[in-house]
């Protein structure tokens, strides 16, 4: 336990810049922090701070210890709240990586409720449609549609959604209303999105009564960006499929058009993801409970 109280005491006189500072923060003397840090540099057998009249100053030794210390002293606190009283009121810093139109359309609008909730817990939000490296980005959990590759992580399906073929009313108006997806191989515009990680491309793709027809003639157009994808659809530029729950709001309105509804798409599941270490975090749980009863609340992304 000594040795997590100097790792504390090191980490706040860091953020402090000053040894007063710290130890008024702490509420312990000024000769404790000083002892406290001077015992944990004699352990590691480096020199952590340069000490002036005036400031305090980290080594490039000490910048490195203090990220490893931050981290190591974040999972010990999850670990005692875990297993404490503590459990019942989550709290502290989650960070969270959600694709692009996932938070535009459902975790920013109702991230309120969670607040109102989980008052002690602070998110940072990373919004990308790129795959981010949980560990390496020291990221607490993702929300991702599609097939997990990565086996060594923790995840919790959450919901299917399905997909929408749409058209502008203009663009329709000016090309036509194809009745078949081969009617798009002829005088038809064609949007496809493609992967921000791996470049690929992803193409138009009708389902219906066994039959399976993928558009593979050139794209006008290629987006790796959900809400650029929906954009360019709304701005006319062609056809093009997007989930129904991204649809929704521009069908209510008129802005898009449903085409070809007999034609489907397989399904997209959607996941919670989180590294294994991340089991036993209080604040982990209550994201992902909570994430579960939104999506569950909403018919089209539990599409069956």
């Amino acid at each position: 336990m000594d040795q997590i109280q100097a790792m504390r005491v090191f980490a706040r006189v860091v953020e402090s810049g000053t040894f007063t500072l710290a130890a008024s923060s702490l509420q312990l003397p000024k000769a404790s922090v000083t002892k406290h840090v001077q015992a944990l540099e004699d352990r590691l057998r480096v020199k952590l701070l340069n000490r002036t009249t005036r400031r305090v100053t980290v080594t490039t030794d000490g910048a490195a210890y203090y990220d490893r210390a931050v981290r190591l002293l974040s999972d010990f606190d999850e670990l005692e709240a875990s297993m404490s009283q503590v459990r019942a009121t989550p709290r502290g810093r989650l960070r969270v990586d959600v694709g692009t139109s996932i938070a535009r359309l459902l975790i920013i609008p109702q991230l309120a409720s969670f607040q109102a909730r989980y008052p002690d817990i602070q998110i940072d939000l990373g919004v990308t449609d790129r795959t981010v490296d949980l560990i390496a980005d020291n990221v607490d959990c993702v929300i991702r549609g599609g097939e997990l590759r990565d086996q060594s992580l923790v995840a919790r399906r959450v919901g299917n959604v399905e997909f929408s073929t749409v058209a502008s009313p203009g663009y329709l108006q000016q090309h036509g209303t194809p009745q078949h997806p081969r009617d798009l191989e002829n005088g038809h515009n064609s949007v496809i999105y493609f992967s921000p990680v791996t470049q690929r491309r992803y193409p138009l793709e009708f389902q219906h009564n066994g039959e399976v027809i993928e558009m593979t003639n050139p794209s006008t157009l290629a987006v790796n960006e959900a809400n650029a994808y929906t954009t360019s659809l709304l701005s006319g530029q062609g056809v093009g499929q997007i989930t129904s729950y991204q649809a929704r709001e521009y069908l209510k309105s008129g802005q898009l058009v449903q085409i070809l509804p007999e034609w489907t798409q397989p399904l997209l599941p959607v996941y919670v993801v989180y590294p294994p270490n991340s089991h036993l975090s209080a604040k982990v749980r209550a994201f992902v409970d909570w994430v579960v009863e939104i999506f569950a609340a909403d018919p089209l992304l539990q599409c069956k």
